[in-house]
């Protein structure tokens, strides 16, 4: 059975982390700011520090939801935030966190699909791909996959749609491609405004490429 793994965003979230222009989306200092301070959470705190953490960004990014609710960057942002902090949670409390992020997502598909690049469908697929499925959660395969394709259609050459491509070809048993994507992911052009973000991610990789390694 799956158990919540830790999301990096919209994402994680963190979609969506997101595509080389995510930061300038818009010009949005909101935006901006939800990203900066979301890298140094997820990257640079630990242990309950950074569920603390997690918890204020969580309502900065909900106050700035409920004035512009139809700005999907931000709605993307709010998932991101929230679904990485699901995983950083764990257990069951944190369905209700994944759910939440699973709406604003949503809305922000509805509104703009090519919203930071497509971004929407990378964070949804991580998520329906994380979170346990029926009875307990509302994960999915079949959506996680058909979402995570779609990303790459639209960013191809993303950081993070390749990289959580990866993770779900691995999860899949497809070692081989799985491998490639997370080769893809770590050649993907650097983000010149976002170095924490960057960083965490290519270490990721990095760290999970090692691993694979020794199973192919």
């Amino acid at each position: 059975m799956k158990t919540l793994v830790k999301i990096t965003g919209i994402l994680t979230v963190a979609l969506f982390t997101l595509t080389s222009g995510l930061a300038n989306a818009g010009n949005d200092d909101s935006i901006s700011t939800l990203q900066k301070r979301w890298a140094e959470v997820n990257y640079q705190l630990e242990g309950k520090e950074q569920i603390t953490a997690f918890e204020q960004l969580i309502d900065k990014a909900d106050s700035l939801v409920s004035q512009q609710p139809k700005n999907a960057p931000l709605l993307i942002w709010s998932g991101i935030i929230k679904s990485t902090y699901a995983g950083a949670k764990g257990g069951l409390g944190a369905l209700k966190y994944a759910k939440a992020a699973r709406t604003d997502l949503e809305k922000a598909q509805d509104i703009d699909p090519q919203a930071l690049s497509g971004s929407a469908y990378t964070s949804l697929g991580t998520l329906y791909f994380n979170v346990p499925g029926w009875p307990i959660g509302f994960g999915d395969d079949k959506k996680a996959k058909k979402l995570l394709r779609k990303a790459l259609t639209v960013n191809p050459h993303g950081i993070d749609p390749n990289y959580f491509f990866a993770q779900f070809l691995e999860d899949q048993g497809d070692l081989q491609e799985a491998y490639r994507y997370y080769e893809k992911a770590l050649q993907a052009a650097p983000r010149p405004s976002r170095p924490v973000a960057d960083k965490g991610r290519r270490d990721e990789i990095r760290s999970a490429m090692l691993k694979l390694k020794e199973k192919l």
